[in-house]
């Protein structure tokens, strides 16, 4: 008997998983690819949810550190819309430094600002990156289909896409991630309107060019990893 008669089994199962993921890439794999999941109520401060996905932290200030990967609600507003806020992407080739607009997309900025402070992008990767388009990030799954348990509502404002503009994902539906965000390496003046600018890179853009581009739906290595996102307030 030839090999594949003797393994008609393993064959038929084989093919059902290689179905049943290419269907769940055609539901999460959208114009910047985020995830379907319920939205959460606005006015509920976030909470880890129950049975929340978790992690030990690598930091090395505190190894002890648990890192939860899923809330029950949107974070509660506590940045100051009128502070200055500058996030900074530890990566392994060196930092890039992100000035946020608060007083443009407080939504947007205290929810970055809150999952940053609580290690929830540590050890996530660059999971979508199109060479002269836009590097994305900040999915737990690395997969394109995953979020923190909720999505955020949708902020508006008079800010373009340029290269270096920071902006959350979106699913097919319009509903914004929570937690997947993306740097455009590019002009891509056709997001605006349909995206929202809540930051723009100030120094470090080079080191996106960089990341190694990669279509989740296709890799078979996980993408570059973000060590961590270091969030500075008013300069201190």
């Amino acid at each position: 008997m030839g090999f594949m008669q003797r393994h008609t089994r393993e064959f038929f199962l084989g093919g059902i998983l290689v179905m049943v993921l290419s269907l769940g890439s055609i539901f999460f794999v959208t114009q910047f690819d985020g995830t379907t999941a319920p939205a959460a109520d606005p006015d509920a401060s976030a909470t880890p949810a129950e049975g929340a996905t978790t992690e030990a932290s690598a930091t090395p200030e505190d190894p002890a550190d648990v890192i939860v990967r899923q809330y029950e609600a949107v974070p509660e507003l506590t940045i100051d819309p009128e502070a200055s806020y500058e996030a900074v992407l530890h990566l392994d080739s060196g930092d890039v430094r992100i000035e946020l607009y608060p007083s443009e997309a407080p939504g947007m900025v205290n929810n970055f600002v809150f999952l940053a402070q609580n290690h929830f992008y540590d050890g996530l990767t660059f999971h979508r990156v199109i060479p002269g388009f836009a590097a994305q990030g900040g999915d737990p799954t690395g997969a394109g289909s995953g979020s923190p348990g909720y999505d955020l509502e949708s902020e508006s404002n008079g800010l373009l896409f340029e290269r270096g503009a920071l902006s959350m994902a979106q699913d097919a539906s319009g509903q914004v991630n929570g937690s997947q965000f993306f740097v455009t390496l590019g002009s891509t003046p056709h997001l605006n309107g349909d995206f929202t600018v809540f930051g723009r890179v100030v120094e470090g853009l080079e080191l996106l060019d960089g990341l190694t581009p990669r279509d989740p739906s296709q890799a078979e290595e996980p993408g570059d990893t973000i060590l961590g996102i270091e969030i500075i307030e008013d300069g201190a």
